[in-house]
């Protein structure tokens, strides 16, 4: 077996791959202050973004659902990687040979599944590319000239072909040292009756690219007669793919939906194709598959949810393209974005269209868009006879929930006036009214859905901090902390400016003891900084420094708080000494007071009997910490 990568080779890798480079492939980032950057979080559902990135720092946390950590610890978590395979990955990435401790360099047979499996499909898109150049091809070429697409467009999609014999492609992969294993996983070669065969041939190729870029799977489409296979065949789900979380072009539409807050939602493959050649860049595909909820997470991330985003979908204008449409719209209220339906009059997808009319005609395809609410309501609506009461009243039955489903109230209030409209009912306050019962209905047959925040801060001290004290993880709400206590607050300021800027903070810092955090999770995170070494160990080299606290944690769940409280943001305007040393004087006046509390109760429990001595020194104790406090309050940072 393969050894351990080298440590320095890890520490090499990490520095030389920046954090927010490798999380822009997969999400759109912005400014966030503090020379942070946020986004929508990859790993839970959210409408507001609260995933944030220190490029400086090099890590990255969320505050909805915790996930955090370094670049590796990223990677690792979006694709689902081995240590030692997201290592290898970014160490390609930069151009960084790797050194293991056991066995010398890594020989490719021994690289982790998943690396190999997109190997594989890397070196089959590049041997059906060269296919497409050959006499067999030549209708396969045919096919993409009849379409309006030339060689450069081939090239630029990498459409390639699969020969038509039966194992060509499986031949070539064995040659450059793949397993027959390695070709079944990758769903590239099938069982046949005397070993693998090629799962594609004689199609023409279009291979399909995750959000970062790297080939995980083929649509083939079928070209002769004889082929008794479906129109259009898909990779089966491998552990590199999974077609209903994969859009097609999202890899060349990524930056282009991101800056212009717009993605245009096709049918297939040509589709795509067309729309970019005609300048539509922020055009995407299913791959075989309704357009559903992990799909709207892809473009929710690219699109940050802001107001202005916009989704538009074009299907065909035929019986199956509305029912899609219908689909979409069940989805449309996981979307912040606003949703429209293009449908080209003459019922002609985008390729057509191009092909017919030009690239104009498909440009302005999706430039004058239904609202894809209305869309679906004219479609319900049209099934039934307006002209009589009966039929207006059924039609409100089956348009009024959906209008009902819209979660923004004036959004909903201005649907339920226009669905009046729609139907003909000139009392539009008794649809409005009709439509908002229903919503009332709704939300009442969801029933009450799982505590809110508060809940979570009033568990018992004792619940608080047992995921801190043992080796449990946290839960994925986070530490029950109570982030409205003036105490609390300030702690957290203060570790901030620990792990961030601790040359504001050192060497005083380092003086603190651990029982002057009152949080238990704090108190955790103090003892962590402690067992690394200090705040100035942090002067010297912020990133080993913050590597080095996460590494002394006692466990996950304080590994987690290190990485929050090191990416976000200060509550203050300006940090510099001034405000550094408020945070220092607060907590070590509270520490005080509690100390003060505790000798108070100490002499009055001791009453006037008891030992004279021992009484004498309790008191001389209040009367030290009370100069002391009376020195905090009127020096500050100095009194320290």
């Amino acid at each position: 077996m393969a050894g351990r990568i080298n440590d320095d080779d890890v520490k090499v890798v990490r520095d030389a791959v920046p954090i927010d480079t490798v999380v822009s492939e997969y999400l759109q980032l912005r400014p966030a202050g503090g020379g942070n950057m946020k986004g929508l979080c990859p790993f839970h559902d959210e409408k507001s973004p609260s995933f944030q990135v220190s490029p400086s720092k090099g890590l990255f946390h969320c505050f909805g659902c915790q996930e955090g950590g370094d670049t590796i610890a990223f990677v690792m978590k979006i694709d689902h990687l081995s240590f030692s395979e997201t290592v290898e990955r970014l160490a390609a990435k930069a151009g960084i040979t790797l050194r293991y401790e056991e066995g010398g360099y890594n020989p490719t047979h021994q690289r982790g599944e998943r690396i190999r499996l997109v190997e594989a499909h890397k070196a089959a898109a590049d041997f059906y590319v060269e296919q497409l150049g050959g006499e067999e091809a030549a209708i396969g070429r045919k096919f993409l000239a009849e379409r309006g697409f030339d060689q450069s467009a081939a090239e630029h999609f990498g459409v390639g072909y699969s020969p038509a014999g039966w194992d060509h492609l499986t031949r070539f992969l064995r040659g450059k040292g793949f397993s027959d294993k390695e070709l079944l996983l990758a769903g590239l070669s099938q069982d046949g009756r005397r070993g693998p065969i090629d799962r594609f041939r004689g199609r023409l190729m279009w291979p399909i690219r995750d959000i970062s870029g790297e080939v995980v799977g083929f649509g083939a489409r079928k070209l002769r007669d004889d082929d008794n296979g479906p129109k259009y065949l898909n990779t089966p789900d491998t552990a590199i793919y999974k077609k209903s979380q994969v859009l097609y072009g999202v890899d060349l539409a990524k930056k282009d939906i991101a800056k212009a807050s717009r993605a245009v939602v096709v049918e297939g493959y040509t589709d795509v194709m067309a729309c970019h050649l005609a300048g539509i860049t922020t055009a995407i595909a299913t791959c075989g598959t309704a357009f559903g909820t992990d799909h709207i997470k892809i473009l929710r991330r690219l699109l940050m949810d802001n107001g202005s985003a916009r989704v538009i979908f074009t299907f065909d204008g035929d019986a199956a393209g509305q029912k899609a449409a219908l689909r979409a719209f069940e989805d449309d209220q996981k979307f912040a974005a606003e949703t429209y339906i293009a449908i080209a009059p003459d019922g002609m997808d985008p390729c057509e269209l191009r092909l017919n009319k030009g690239d104009a005609a498909v440009q302005d395809l999706v430039e004058p868009r239904t609202p894809l609410f209305e869309f679906a309501i004219r479609q319900i609506v049209s099934r039934y006879d307006l002209e009589t009461p009966a039929g207006r009243a059924s039609a409100l039955d089956e348009a009024g929930p959906i209008v009902a489903r819209i979660k923004n109230g004036a959004s909903q209030h201005e649907v339920a006036v226009q669905l009046a409209g729609i139907l003909g009912i000139l009392d539009t306050q008794f649809v409005v009214k009709r439509v908002a019962q229903m919503a009332r209905w709704a939300r009442d047959r969801g029933g009450r859905g799982p505590a809110g925040p508060a809940s979570s801060s009033s568990s018992s001290p004792s619940s608080t901090s047992s995921s801190y004290d043992s080796g449990q993880s946290p839960a994925l709400s986070g530490p029950a902390l109570n982030l409205r206590s003036p105490a609390h607050r300030t702690e957290r300021e203060l570790l901030k400016l620990a792990l961030q800027r601790p040359e504001l903070v050192s060497p005083a810092f380092d003086a603190y003891g651990v029982d002057e955090f009152t949080a238990p999770p704090y108190a955790a995170v103090r003892r962590a900084v402690e067992d690394a070494g200090g705040a100035e160990q942090g002067m010297a080299s912020a990133p080993e420094y913050l590597a080095g606290v996460r590494e002394a944690a006692p466990n996950d769940a304080v590994r987690a708080l290190v990485t929050e409280l090191a990416v976000e943001v200060f509550h203050g305007k300006t940090i510099d000494e001034s405000y550094a040393g408020e945070q220092l004087v607060r907590v070590r006046l509270r520490a005080v007071d509690l100390r003060i509390h505790d000798v108070t109760s100490t002499l009055a429990r001791l009453g006037t009997g008891a030992d004279h001595e021992r009484h004498q020194a309790v008191q001389n104790e209040l009367w030290v910490l009370q100069q002391y406090r009376q020195s905090l309050r009127n020096s500050g940072a100095a009194a320290l």
